[in-house]
């Protein structure tokens, strides 16, 4: 690797980069350098805004002035950014089910962590910046675990960042999964109130009283044989939220590796599944320019509808 050194740089914050600490800033614009450095130069100064120094904590406001120090960059390896003809780049191309200048909705394959990291190379974001190179800014509003499919939002501004996020701490946005539970779900159990405790070292996650609180709610879409398929819709969005409260009612969903049951999975593997039969199908939010309200479907991938398909059969026999 070759170490490149920077020149001096002045940038000049308009409306869309306002409003966002100057740390953030500078680990976006400096993608290559160690966080450590970034907060190394701030303390020593060496960063200004209108001429002055400040501290990491600093908010941007339009038309404020950056210098940015030399700084020694380390020259990216020429596979640092996924190629776009990779089989698993390319296929996200076709996923993307609504775009315009503010935002993008991908229906995300079960399997495609949402970022790098953790041993990944690269996940959903790092691929749709590589798809597009001219894009100014791409970042994630939101999550969803790697093995759920289904719909993701990444904004193209950071204005619309900021919208899409009020929305969802402001809990405005709904949002409706399909999964397919061992058993027969009760109608009356429209709505779990569970609080919810992440175990920091493993990431499992179970319902306990020390937890936050945590609530989702229920619907039955349809009754198969031994399996129920259902709606949910998380009104809190605790890591893994569906995944425990599913279990927690005694249902837990097919082909869940932390919170199953594995002879469920084995019965609906006959009918062709291999993957969790979770699906981020429905979305409802503001658009974050036009205020119009929007409402975005991902239709469900070939393998589960051919699950249910198969369990349809059974039922039928």
């Amino acid at each position: 690797m070759n170490e490149i050194k920077t020149q001096v740089q002045f940038v000049e914050i308009d409306d869309d980069m306002a409003g966002q600490r100057i740390d953030n800033f500078l680990r976006n614009h400096l993608k290559d350098i160690p966080k450590s450095m970034i907060y190394r130069i701030l303390r020593k100064g060496e960063v200004r805004v209108n001429k002055k120094r400040i501290k990491a904590e600093y908010k941007l406001q339009a038309l404020d002035v950056i210098r940015i120090p030399p700084v020694t960059l380390t020259e990216p390896q020429q596979d640092t950014a996924p190629s776009t003809k990779l089989a698993k780049v390319a296929e996200l191309e076709q996923r993307i089910i609504y775009e315009d200048e503010h935002l993008l909705v991908l229906n995300k394959p079960s399997g495609t962590a949402v970022h790098g990291g953790s041993g990944l190379k690269f996940g959903a974001i790092e691929a749709l910046r590589a798809l597009r190179p001219q894009a100014r800014f791409l970042e994630l509003v939101h999550r969803i675990d790697r093995d759920t499919s289904g719909i993701l939002l990444v904004a193209k501004k950071r204005s619309a960042l900021r919208h899409l996020q009020a929305q969802f701490r402001e809990k405005t946005v709904k949002k409706y999964y399909f999964a397919l539970v061992m058993g027969e779900w009760k109608n009356q159990c429209r709505v779990v109130n569970a609080p919810l405790l992440k175990n920091e070292t493993n990431s499992i996650v179970r319902v306990s009283q020390a937890g936050k609180p945590s609530e989702t709610r229920f619907k039955v879409l349809e009754r198969l044989p031994n399996a129920t398929l259902i709606q949910a819709s998380p009104i809190t969005g605790r890591t893994h939220q569906i995944r425990v409260h599913t279990q927690y009612t005694g249902h837990p969903i097919a082909w869940d590796d932390r919170y199953g049951d594995r002879r469920f999975d084995a019965y609906t593997g006959k009918a062709g599944l291999d993957r969790l039969f979770l699906h981020a199908a429905n979305i409802q939010f503001v658009h974050p320019a036009s205020e119009e309200a929007m409402e975005i479907h991902a239709p469900m991938d070939s393998k589960l509808e051919g699950v249910l398909s198969q369990l349809r059969s059974l039922a039928s026999a």
